[in-house]
């Protein structure tokens, strides 16, 4: 059963050499409880810079999976621990990422609750940094 939601998300993303980077933005989306996990879905806005993107993030069996299409085309794997490649697709180009998760944790139910993600991305076999996501959902 698919419910409207309101997602505060907070990310922070720790590029090497670079101050940290914060984008926080409240947003509409939408929650799906399944019997092995759930989906969260919403359209990204200009204060991301992904304007014209749809991000989902889908759990099952203790694997988070962030896809994003429109724009820009993407999916990457978190699963704790475990290292997993992915192409990430822009207007300019594709580039090669491996994402490892450092810590998954939610406390998703019918009324709600968050999602935090932990991980350190390498950019075509060089390690870039970490990033960090908090998402806060509240049914409407």
């Amino acid at each position: 059963m698919k419910k409207n939601v309101l997602l505060s998300i907070r990310g922070c993303q720790n590029y090497q050499g670079q101050e940290p980077d914060v984008i926080e933005m409240v947003t509409e989306g939408t929650l799906e409880l399944q019997p092995d996990g759930w989906e969260i879905s919403y359209e990204e806005s200009e204060l991301t810079g992904l304007k014209g993107v749809h991000t989902s993030f889908a759990a099952q069996n203790g694997v988070i999976t962030l896809t994003r299409s429109g724009a820009l085309n993407s999916q990457m794997v978190f699963q704790e621990g475990v290292s997993h490649d992915s192409l990430y697709q822009t207007e300019f180009g594709a580039l090669m990422i491996t994402v490892t998760a450092r810590a998954l944790q939610d406390t998703l139910s019918e009324q709600g609750g968050t999602v935090d993600l932990s991980y350190s991305i390498e950019i075509e076999q060089t390690a870039a940094g970490t990033i960090d996501y908090h998402l806060d959902v509240k049914i409407k």
